[in-house]
C-alpha cells in the first residue's frame, strides 16, 4: 500500500480535476425549474453516480487496458496531455471541450433530469477524472490498495454532494470574480499534476531520460 500522504495527494488531485464550486454555476442553471426538494435530490443523484462511476472505473481500469495491451506509462502520458489541456482551459476561467462540448451543453438545457447527464458525466466524472483514477489506481496491484482508492472516491463524492447541495445558499455568496480567481487557481494546480503525470510516462517509456549525464 502506498503512504498516506499518496492518498491525501490522490483526494485533492480528483477535487481539483472534478471541480465542485466550479460546477456549481451550471448545476444551478440545470436544474432553474426545480424547487428546493428536487434540486436537493438532483444533487444526491448526482453525487452518488459520481462514486459509482469512478469506482468502477477503478476497480476496472486495471484490467481493461491490460486486455486492450495498453501500457500504464502510455496512458499516464495520454492522461497528462488531457489533463493539461483542460489546466488550461481553467486558466483562461472556461470550460474545456473536453468536459463539455457547446452541443452538449445545449442538449443539457433540453434535458428533464440532469443528474446524470451532464452533471455526473461529463462535468464532474469527466476523461481528466477517470483518468487520474485509473493511473493512481495502477499504482498498487493489492485490494487495499483499491479499497483505500474506493474510499477516498465516496469522500470526494460526499463533498461534491455537500457543496451541491449548498449550491443555492452558496451562489450569492460566490462573485463571478472570485469563481474566476478560484477556476484559475485550480487550473494551474491540474497544470502541475497534469505535467507530474507526463514525466511519469515519459521516464518508463524513455528510462535514459532520468540517468545522469
Amino acid at each position: 500500500m502506498l503512504p498516506w500522504p499518496e492518498y491525501l495527494k490522490f483526494l485533492i488531485s480528483v477535487l481539483v480535476i472534478i471541480d465542485p464550486p466550479g460546477v456549481v454555476p451550471m448545476f444551478l442553471s440545470a436544474t432553474a425549474d426545480q424547487n428546493r426538494i428536487q434540486r436537493r435530490r438532483t444533487a444526491r443523484v448526482a453525487a452518488m453516480s459520481v462514486a459509482l462511476i469512478l469506482i468502477v472505473v477503478a476497480i476496472g481500469g486495471g484490467p481493461v487496458l491490460e486486455y486492450l495491451g495498453i501500457r500504464i506509462a502510455a496512458f499516464r502520458i495520454a492522461g497528462g496531455i488531457l489533463l493539461l489541456l483542460m489546466g488550461i482551459s481553467m486558466l483562461h476561467a472556461r470550460v474545456s471541450p473536453a468536459v463539455q462540448t457547446p452541443e452538449e451543453a445545449r442538449e443539457a438545457e433540453l434535458a428533464d433530469d440532469v443528474a446524470v447527464v451532464p452533471l455526473a458525466i461529463p462535468l464532474l466524472a469527466g476523461p481528466g477524472a477517470i483518468s487520474a483514477v485509473v493511473i493512481y489506481s495502477l499504482r498498487e496491484q493489492t485490494w487495499m490498495h483499491i479499497a483505500v482508492i474506493c474510499g477516498v472516491l465516496v469522500i470526494v463524492a460526499i463533498i461534491t454532494w455537500l457543496v451541491l447541495r449548498l449550491a443555492t445558499a452558496i451562489e450569492p455568496m460566490i462573485s463571478r470574480t472570485g469563481l474566476k480567481v478560484v477556476t484559475r487557481l485550480f487550473g494551474l494546480i491540474l497544470a502541475a499534476i497534469a505535467v507530474e503525470f507526463m514525466v511519469q510516462g515519459l521516464l518508463e517509456v524513455f528510462p535514459a531520460l532520468g540517468s545522469p549525464p
